[in-house]
């Protein structure tokens, strides 16, 4: 009589026990706690600051030294037409640097990309060298150019030292390496088909830039939006270096002429500056996060 031996079931192979995705799901979500807990910290002290008297760690203290004192004290400046003047040279920088970065960056980068011609690698080589060169490094070459822009007639006073629209021609300049190279990553992930369509149906090629192939590299050109807004919103040792006084100083320079070495500081205050610098950033972020959340390099097949 033989006799036959019935197998255990086979526990389905690439899947983990509950057990074990349960205690993989629990160290992901608290680890990703335990990274961000610094940052949540510091926007409470943040929060916390603006609007006491004065901060004892994350504790908000009065003059007497008892917890409370909240105050809108520090939000004074609200009132300065100095602190508005800095808001719009920055909106004006910021701004600036969005519409000439993104113009040149997406036109250079499509050009990179999709045509031939000499020098191309040359071209590119450079561009990719220009980008390690910092500001500190530039900054004589830099005020020799802007004196040399000053001097030319009728538009002088707006693109040369000392004026905002020479401090945003800087960063524009500074900024184009890094647009470039990062829109021609998208470019170049973008299939032929379409674009030979075109060319073939007798379309100019500032046509098809700018209507088939820029459409496909919105989530791009949104990221590289987001950068150079940032950088001209935040940009410090430019203006610092190339503006006088406070009629075209931005908001980082605004922020820095809070700090005195020689009186005290009121921090809770500069802390509530810092803070008010934040918000446009927060709204650009709002209107462009869907765009930044879908980043992809792809496009339709035409048929």
């Amino acid at each position: 009589m033989t006799t036959t031996e019935i197998a255990p079931p086979l526990r389905p192979v690439g899947r983990l026990p509950k057990t074990r995705e349960k205690m993989g799901r629990r160290f992901a979500y608290g680890f990703l706690i335990l990274s961000i807990t610094p940052i949540l910290i510091g926007y409470t002290w943040l929060v916390v600051a603006t609007l006491s008297f004065r901060t004892e760690g994350l504790l908000p203290r009065n003059a007497e030294g008892g917890i409370g004192g909240f105050t809108l004290r520090n939000w004074d400046f609200v009132t300065d037409s100095a602190i508005w003047n800095a808001m719009l040279n920055s909106l004006l920088i910021a701004v600036a640097m969005v519409i000439g970065v993104g113009i040149a960056s997406t036109a250079g980068g499509y050009a990179l990309s999709r045509m031939k011609f000499a020098g191309r690698k040359g071209f590119l080589s450079m561009t990719l060298v220009l980008h390690a060169f910092k500001a500190e490094m530039l900054l004589i070459a830099i005020f020799f150019v802007l004196r040399f822009l000053g001097d030319i007639p009728i538009i002088g006073d707006y693109i040369g030292f000392n004026s905002v629209g020479g401090v945003a021609l800087v960063m524009i300049a500074l900024e184009l390496p890094l647009g470039i190279w990062l829109m021609k990553g998208f470019f170049d992930n973008l299939p032929w088909d379409m674009e030979r369509a075109a060319l073939i149906d007798g379309a100019s090629r500032f046509r098809v830039w700018w209507q088939i192939m820029l459409p496909q590299v919105r989530p791009g050109l949104a990221a590289l939006s987001l950068f150079t807004f940032i950088a001209g919103w935040n940009a410090y040792l430019v203006p610092f270096t190339f503006t006088i006084g406070t009629k075209v100083a931005n908001m980082p320079v605004f922020l820095n002429q809070l700090i005195s070495d020689t009186a005290p500081t009121n921090w809770n205050q500069v802390a509530a500056v810092g803070l008010f610098q934040m918000i446009p950033l927060l709204i650009f972020f709002i209107f462009t996060q869907e765009l930044l959340l879908n980043i992809y390099a792809g496009g339709s097949k035409g048929t």
